[in-house]
């Protein structure tokens, strides 16, 4: 493998010149980077130290390779708020933080940004669903399963489980593409008020399922929120599992009102 004179590889010393460039803003967010012959010609490395470069960068989270369409700087992490008030009781309002109505918003096409409904996979038993009845306390034959994706700007953001202890749910609510903030559509079927009870993050390898999903590699990191919402009485009716892109999205937590 080739080094520069201090024995760094080249393809990093590459990368590392190339982030020079992102963060001094002369490759901007969403600005797609020089082909790798012009980046071969222009540093005087071969194609495949440019092209471990690029991969590096791409491990880094700085850039995003398109297949047949070219390199592309990230833009800024997604912060994902969360208002944080020991004083007051938190109404449920599902997935606002995250996404917009999904009608098209501020001349984006409708689907581009906003929740929408993947399916209604039947709860048989698997670690999540078994997680699910343990953290709701009722039997697995007594819960339903609604998955969603979250989309911002078209790109899928976050994949979403919820688990609730009634049904069948309405046909309609579950239908796939249906778009709509999942979480107060559920509470309505229910017939019941949704609170916060509790939340825990946490951080995983992408399974096949979420990654294709997703659009991400097979193992890539996602950010987990997960928790119970519960009725005013403190009866649990609602478990859900976010899973979020790592690589473009960071959990904030605000403890001063703002």
């Amino acid at each position: 493998m080739a080094a520069d004179r201090s024995g760094t590889p080249l393809y990093r010393t590459l990368a590392r010149r190339l982030q020079e460039r992102i963060d001094s803003g002369t490759y901007p967010a969403g600005a797609r980077l020089p082909s790798e012959p012009e980046l071969s010609a222009e540093f005087g490395v071969n194609r495949l130290t440019v092209r471990q470069a690029v991969a590096e960068l791409e491990r880094a989270a700085a850039v995003e390779i398109r297949r047949g369409v070219g390199t592309f700087v990230r833009g800024p992490a997604l912060r994902v708020s969360i208002d944080v008030d020991p004083h007051s009781r938190r109404f449920d309002l599902g997935s606002t933080s995250l996404a917009l109505p999904g009608d098209g918003i501020g001349g984006e096409p409708p689907g581009a940004t906003g929740e929408f409904v993947v399916g209604a996979a039947p709860v048989t038993g698997s670690a999540e669903d078994r997680e699910a009845a343990q953290q709701l306390g009722r039997p697995l034959a007594e819960l339903s399963r609604v998955d969603t994706v979250i989309r911002l700007g078209g790109r899928a953001a976050a994949a979403n489980s919820y688990w609730v202890p009634f049904g069948p749910l309405p046909a309609e609510l579950v239908r796939p593409g249906r778009a709509g903030n999942l979480v107060p559509d559920l509470a309505r079927a229910g017939g019941v008020q949704l609170e916060y009870d509790w939340r825990a993050f946490g951080a995983i390898g992408a399974d096949l399922a979420d990654a294709e999903l997703l659009g991400v590699p097979v193992g890539a990191p996602l950010l987990v929120r997960e928790g119970v919402s519960c009725t005013p009485d403190g009866a649990p009716a609602l478990y859900v599992r976010r899973r979020i892109d790592g690589r473009s999205a960071r959990f904030v937590l605000h403890y001063r009102e703002r």
